[in-house]
């Protein structure tokens, strides 16, 4: 059986075995958007392919600008501010194409010799030798693989200078140490997050990120912004992952929760505050609130704690405003 015709299967040493997307599955159907639009996906998930929320509510524009990536093999940048759910939205996403998809945190500590490879002393026939071992870069590039750079605008430079490489659509990587020419997969694409846009910290927020060559910025084909979702969006989330929060006094909570968050964004845009609720953190505390049995003990372990003390006041107004009584402390 030829590549070409195989399944996308998973090897017995783990490795995916290649292969173009074999169907295609509609856009309104599966991501609920208002289009005719088919895009290509594969029938057979492996072990690569991220689990599926059934629960997870997509954003109109950037799942327009995922799938593009998807379809036409578009470099797609997701920029927004923290807990927006950028890497968890291009993961939904590759789930619903059974896409197999791997995420590279780009922290200070990933090297360029993490990415591409290195020699190293192996075992073989009773003998130790010298081989050389593929990094996940080249890894990925030879498979029918979404590889997704989060926190792409705190990589190293040295780190950028490698991805730089692949950036174009024919995206071919030099591989100097073995004299060897890798040529992208046809089902390899490639997405990144970022805070920023490239443009440096000018928030104050995102300590570690720097300002990315401009030259490599205009190689990203798209880049996309996910905001923070509608008040009621929002809330619908919280109450499909949380549907504990059953009774009419429950989901009042929930709203009320909800709109504090949308207080601290509004606090953080005005300067009032330097800390904001992103909806990860509203998540944990309906989380904490129900296993606490005390919402005012969960708010304050969940983000008041994490406020610096001069700013907490300002916060605790938030939660009376929004609660109509004063927070118990």
């Amino acid at each position: 059986m030829t590549a070409q015709t195989q399944n996308l299967t998973s090897s017995s040493s783990g490795d995916i075995i290649s292969n173009e997307p074999d169907t295609r599955v509609s856009v309104r159907e599966v991501f609920g958007l208002d289009t005719d639009l088919m895009v290509p996906a594969f029938s057979t998930p492996t072990e690569y392919v991220p689990p599926l929320d059934p629960t997870y509510q997509f954003d109109h524009d950037t799942t327009l600008a995922l799938l593009a990536g998807f379809s036409h093999n578009r470099r797609v940048m997701v920029q927004g501010y923290h807990g927006t759910g950028k890497s968890t939205h291009i993961e939904q996403v590759a789930a619903r194409l059974n896409w197999p998809c791997i995420r590279i945190n780009l922290d200070s500590h990933v090297s360029r010799i993490d990415l591409v490879g290195k020699d190293a002393i192996v075992l073989k026939d009773g003998k130790q030798i010298t081989e050389f071992r593929e990094g996940l870069l080249p890894w990925a590039l030879q498979r029918p693989v979404a590889l997704v750079f989060d926190e792409y605008d705190a990589g190293r430079p040295d780190v950028m200078f490698v991805i730089q490489r692949i950036l174009e659509v024919e995206g071919r990587l030099t591989l100097l140490d073995q004299n060897r020419v890798i040529t992208p997969h046809n089902a390899f694409r490639l997405f990144s997050t970022a805070n920023t846009v490239g443009l440096g910290d000018t928030s104050g927020l995102y300590h570690g990120t720097q300002q990315l060559n401009q030259g490599q910025m205009d190689r990203w084909n798209i880049v996309t912004t996910l905001n923070y979702l509608p008040h009621d969006e929002e809330v619908k989330i919280i109450l499909a992952k949380h549907p504990e929060y059953a009774s009419d006094d429950d989901q009042k909570s929930i709203s009320s929760m909800v709109a504090l968050a949308d207080l601290t964004r509004s606090g953080f845009i005005n300067g009032d505050i330097s800390t904001l609720m992103s909806p990860r953190t509203v998540l944990s505390w309906a989380e904490n609130a129900k296993i606490f049995n005390d919402l005012d003990f969960a708010f304050r372990v969940t983000f008041l704690n994490k406020c610096d003390e001069i700013e907490r006041p300002v916060v605790t107004e938030y939660f009376q405003r929004c609660f109509d009584r004063e927070l118990n402390i």
